[in-house]
């Protein structure tokens, strides 16, 4: 469990590095219809080989959209595409007659075989950044595109950081917010049983009794449902990362889906292993444009 001494420095830290990446899973389709789409099973839900067999939806993730800094490391610059390229990328999508879609729509498409618009993708933001408020979404209003932004709850309202009041235009403009930790503490590390060691300001040591999972996932999730009025769904693993030990706890909060990176979905757990790239700062149009086609 993070010391409460650090918060800021982790806070400070989420500003350049959120997530890391890793190979894809590139499945196989193996039930479809003429279409292309997997058998719907009559709105029964479908069991995780069925849910493993649907052909995998593009989902694309985000952190912070800004033009470089000198100070950027050659690691960082891989999480933050600069504002022209991030329009360039958006326009490319909306031209290339793509349709944004959202988790629910995902959800009923890889249980039910409900049926999708032509060409979806699913654009998420992580880590709460101003610039997901301030750039990305007036340009993805542009085109008529929504949006998942996933939402770390310990930066609201500090600065370079969306409020509260922004989460909540967000979503009552109909993008969806999902939750995202407290502060980014990573899920396969936590316990129900850690301890928080405080030290005061006369060099006293209190040692208080935590359950990260309270902590990192049900207060920050309440939270936002408290902010947005409406039950929080879905979650994004921080930095991508997640072991299978944690995914049942997952089903148990009652999440429906929870968002990875690039690693290879878990086939007892496919909804709480659903895939996402990266959108890299290096890319051009035409590099996004082959990623979005052949990654998934």
């Amino acid at each position: 469990m993070f010391k409460q001494a650090f918060v800021w420095l982790t806070v400070c830290a989420l500003g350049t590095i959120s997530c890391q990446s890793k190979p894809s899973d590139k499945t196989a389709v193996a039930v479809a219809t003429s279409s292309g789409t997997p058998a719907a099973t009559s709105g029964t839900p479908a069991n995780n080989a069925a849910i493993m067999a649907r052909k995998q939806v593009p989902v694309v993730c985000y952190h912070q959209i800004r033009d470089w800094k000198p100070t950027d490391s050659k690691g960082a610059k891989d999480y933050i595409v600069q504002i022209a390229a991030f329009k360039e990328h958006i326009k490319m999508l909306a031209d290339s007659g793509y349709h944004t879609i959202l988790p629910d729509q995902l959800y009923a498409y890889l249980t039910t075989g409900a049926a999708l618009p032509k060409k979806p993708i699913m654009l998420t933001f992580d880590d709460t950044d101003l610039d997901q408020f301030t750039i990305a979404n007036p340009t993805l209003k542009k085109y008529g595109f929504k949006a998942v932004y996933f939402v770390m709850t310990v930066s609201l309202g500090r600065p370079h950081y969306m409020t509260a009041d922004m989460v909540k235009k967000l979503s009552d403009e109909g993008n969806v917010i999902g939750s995202h930790t407290w502060d980014h503490h990573r899920v396969d590390k936590y316990s129900h049983h850690s301890e928080l060691k405080i030290i005061g300001k006369n060099g006293k040591v209190t040692i208080r009794p935590v359950d990260d999972w309270v902590t990192q996932i049900d207060k920050p999730t309440k939270k936002l449902e408290e902010i947005t009025g409406k039950k929080i769904d879905y979650f994004a693993y921080p930095f991508g990362i997640w072991k299978k030990p944690v995914l049942p706890e997952f089903q148990k909060k009652g999440f429906k889906m929870a968002f990875q990176l690039a690693d290879k979905r878990d086939p007892d757990y496919p909804l709480m292993t659903v895939r996402r790239i990266l959108d890299s700062g290096y890319w051009s149009t035409k590099t996004f444009s082959n990623s979005v086609r052949n990654s998934f």
